[in-house]
């Protein structure tokens, strides 16, 4: 059972920059495909930003190309989400969250999620 528990979350100004981080226990991270999503209110997850397991590929949405970026750190079981040129549209729960195969934007095949942390963009 993998637990994963992001961090750093909060209130920015439009244009500004945040750094998630997210640590996951209790299974071998280097084995996961980890991603991030992030949802608002009476919208369904979508997906942001992933990284597969082998190798150091990365795939974003169209949405956050060229402003985000995530990387893995497998030493010490984290991923990381940093968020530059932040808008209010970016406005939402982000979620982290570990698959043991390679469908990175696929939101069903993920088995385990973190709580989410609030990020807030005003204008």
């Amino acid at each position: 059972q993998v637990q994963l528990v992001e961090f750093g979350g909060g209130s920015v100004q439009a244009g500004g920059s945040l750094r998630l981080s997210c640590v996951a226990s209790g299974g071998t991270f280097s084995r996961y495909s980890m991603a991030w999503f992030r949802q608002t209110p009476g919208k369904e997850r979508e997906f942001v930003a992933g990284a597969y397991w082998a190798g150091g590929t990365t795939h974003y949405a169209d949405s956050v190309k060229g402003r985000f970026s995530i990387s893995r750190d497998n030493p010490k079981s984290t991923v990381y989400l940093q968020m530059n040129s932040l808008k209010p549209a970016d406005t939402a729960v982000y979620y982290c969250a570990a698959q043991q195969f390679s469908f990175l934007s696929t939101l069903s095949a993920y088995d385990y999620w973190g709580q989410g942390t609030q990020v807030t963009v005003s204008s």
